[in-house]
């Protein structure tokens, strides 16, 4: 799988950097003249019993955006969908965990460890009840919340917290009905509206994370996402 990841993105590769991979890893002054690739990962349930729920906008979210830039996620890799492929020039990798949510790490670990990646370069798409029905928020680092896939990939990253990621808000349940319940249920007809237009949006935020980089991309994207559905308050969607 590398070896093919290797061939397809060598032409995309400074000289300098294809020397010295043959030789020995570059140090981190050296990274400048490197295009690195971007690894987004969408958090989610498998099968068909999960398609379309609440708990599934991050495997929504990158399915979308490979439908857009044209990437086939038909192979199994790390316990993952996974997929390649160039966006304007930068090589980009595409997963969605196999393992169920809230094992979701053992997945992601084990692709940025065997793409030698950076955690800045790595995105991970998820549902978020702290946020509105359909408001986004691309944000470079923090923690899990009650997320438990989340919780679990932050495990298999050492802990370490200083990855991205894209919150996709879903909204809160609705009186004292069980989180667990809600995140698994399907939206409602205004809700799906809602999240459909947001994949939209955050296939364009994904896009701008690969050419003006995360932190130029969160300024943009986060500014106007802020008033998003400020005059709704149904988040019960």
């Amino acid at each position: 799988m590398r070896a093919k990841l290797w061939m397809r993105f060598a032409p995309f590769l400074s000289k300098r950097y294809i020397s010295t991979c043959r030789t020995s890893p570059l140090p981190p002054s050296s990274s400048s003249s490197v295009i690195q690739p971007w690894l987004f990962i969408g958090l989610g349930n498998p099968g068909e019993k999960y398609q379309s729920t609440r708990h599934n906008v991050g495997f929504d979210m990158i399915d979308a955006f490979a439908e857009s830039q044209g990437i086939s996620l038909t192979t199994h890799h790390f316990k993952a969908l996974f997929g390649e492929g160039v966006v304007d020039g930068v090589p980009v990798l595409l997963a969605k965990p196999q393992t169920y949510i809230n094992l979701s790490g053992e997945s992601a670990g084990a692709l940025a460890a065997y793409y030698k990646l950076p955690l800045h370069r790595v995105i991970v798409a998820y549902d978020d009840t702290d946020l509105p029905c359909g408001v986004l928020r691309l944000q470079p680092r923090g923690g899990y919340g009650r997320h438990n896939g989340l919780k679990s990939v932050i495990y298999h990253f050492r802990k370490n917290r200083e990855f991205g990621r894209l919150r996709i808000g879903i909204g809160r349940p609705p009186g004292q009905m069980d989180p667990k319940a809600f995140v698994l249920q399907k939206f409602n007809k205004t809700g799906r509206e809602r999240i459909d237009s947001a994949i939209k949006e955050g296939c364009d935020i994904l896009k701008m994370v690969v050419t003006k980089g995360l932190t130029e991309a969160a300024r943009l994207s986060n500014v106007d996402q802020k008033y998003k559905h400020l005059v709704s308050h149904d988040q019960h969607s």
